[in-house]
């Protein structure tokens, strides 16, 4: 098993060729594997999900910050969603018994590189984050790229590595440790900015609504509808359902409904079986009552109840 995932978000989500360019770089070492891509034209972003050894995932990792700013020039990006840079953030992830700390060490590593090779100003963040005010990515993302020369000006925001400039057309990375983060948007039957935002406002931490729940709204032009991104930056405290629920009856009470939804990524299995025990009111739903699981099992040689102790949801 790889001890790290690693999930670069990238300012382009609308040039094929770029995104196939992008992703090869990020897999070009025998020691990452890509597991997924996701990319969004309203975003104007894609997200990669790598899975490697730190050694690869850093080797594939600055293969894709060189590809990264020879395609994407943020003077010419535009898209709903926040950005700093063309390598807006790129999280690590511990994966099975891995530590947080081989993931923070990533993450320095990986900043540190960064910074001397391509001259990029680098700020850690969440978990690998050296300046507490800095931890959460929404509070350095604040103000956009296009805040960040006035706030380069004050010597608290100087980067963690790197010069204290935004580079001209790259602007600045966000690199970190952090636990899973589950990327899952409501899509609206309206094309109400202002009702996807109300919604956000009613359903993220920040504004008092459901805990660690990260949430914005935006209106998609091409689909011509409103949507309520949200990030959950841990599952176990709010479930995907719990965030679809609360969703749900926020748009009703603003005359509105969620038509569809959409994941991001990949998401741990884990979270997934939340999901079905608290639909089917069935606590004791564990990967042992999974028929395909069991065989899986049994074929190597197990016992079907060995597969999983039972899990409180």
């Amino acid at each position: 098993m790889y001890p790290l995932e690693c999930v670069p978000n990238l300012s382009e989500g609308r040039r094929p060729e770029v995104i196939a360019r992008l992703a090869a770089a990020a897999s070009s070492d025998a020691e990452t594997r890509l597991l997924d891509v996701s990319s969004d034209p309203d975003h104007n972003r894609t997200v990669l999900t790598l899975a490697g050894t730190p050694e690869g995932l850093h080797r594939s990792l600055l293969a894709l910050y060189e590809t990264a700013l020879a395609e994407i020039d943020l003077t010419r990006h535009d898209g709903v969603h926040p950005r700093v840079g063309a390598v807006d953030v790129t999280p690590f992830v511990p994966l099975g018994d891995t530590p947080m700390e081989v993931a923070v060490a990533a993450a320095e590593r990986l900043g540190q590189a960064v910074a001397e090779r391509f001259g990029l100003p680098v700020y850690l963040y969440e978990r690998a984050a050296r300046v507490p005010e800095r931890r959460r990515l929404a509070v350095i993302r604040r103000g956009q790229l296009e805040g960040f020369p006035a706030k380069l000006a004050d010597p608290a925001w100087a980067p963690d590595f790197g010069p204290a400039r935004v580079h001209p057309t790259a602007g600045v990375t966000v690199i970190g440790a952090r636990f899973f983060l589950i990327a899952f948007n409501a899509v609206l039957d309206t094309a109400d900015p202002e009702i996807a935002r109300t919604i956000a406002r009613q359903v993220r931490e920040s504004s008092g609504g459901l805990p660690a729940v990260r949430a914005l709204g935006f209106f998609l032009a091409r689909r011509g509808r409103a949507q309520v991104s949200m990030n959950l930056v841990d599952y176990r405290q709010t479930s995907i359902l719990k965030a679809l629920d609360r969703v749900r009856r926020e748009a009703e009470a603003l005359g509105a409904r969620v038509v569809e939804t959409e994941l991001i990524g990949l998401v741990p299995e884990e979270a997934m079986l939340g999901v079905a025990r608290e639909a089917l009111q069935l606590p004791e739903l564990s990967w042992g009552r999974v028929l395909e699981r069991t065989l899986g099992a049994a074929r190597q040689g197990f016992k079907p109840l060995a597969i999983e102790e039972k899990t409180d949801p």
